[in-house]
């Protein structure tokens, strides 16, 4: 690897490294500065504000753990459309066709869901 290549990376490598650093330093200043006083009401768990009842090992249905799924999935797909608009214009009606059958592959799997009932919560 040459010292042209990398070269483009030099802002990312400094955006990184300020990132790291500033993280390091409030964790460390949080540590040092913040104020220690454990009392029984600190350590109780917190549920919004509310006191909590019941047990923590309660079932949940797989309806929301399906729901979760599918919101990291569609999410993390939405992803993909940042560098597709990034280069859209060198990619010209090649780049164009292959976007419309991405989002039509995504459409099928979410009519697909649709369909299926994953995403009724009446039943």
């Amino acid at each position: 690897m040459t010292e042209s290549y990398l070269r483009p990376y030099v802002p990312l490598f400094v955006h990184m490294i300020v990132a790291a650093g500033l993280s390091a330093i409030i964790i460390l200043l949080s540590t040092f500065v913040g104020n220690r006083r454990p009392s029984r009401a600190k350590q109780q768990a917190y549920e919004c504000g509310i006191l909590p009842t019941g047990d923590a090992r309660e079932p949940f249905s797989v309806k929301f753990y399906l729901v979760a799924m599918l919101f990291i999935l569609f999410d993390v797909e939405a992803i993909f459309f940042y560098p597709w608009a990034y280069v859209f214009r060198e990619l010209r009606l090649f780049g164009f066709v292959e976007m419309l059958v991405y989002i039509a592959i995504l459409l099928v799997g979410y009519l697909y869901l649709w369909k299926k009932g994953a995403l009724d919560w009446n039943s």
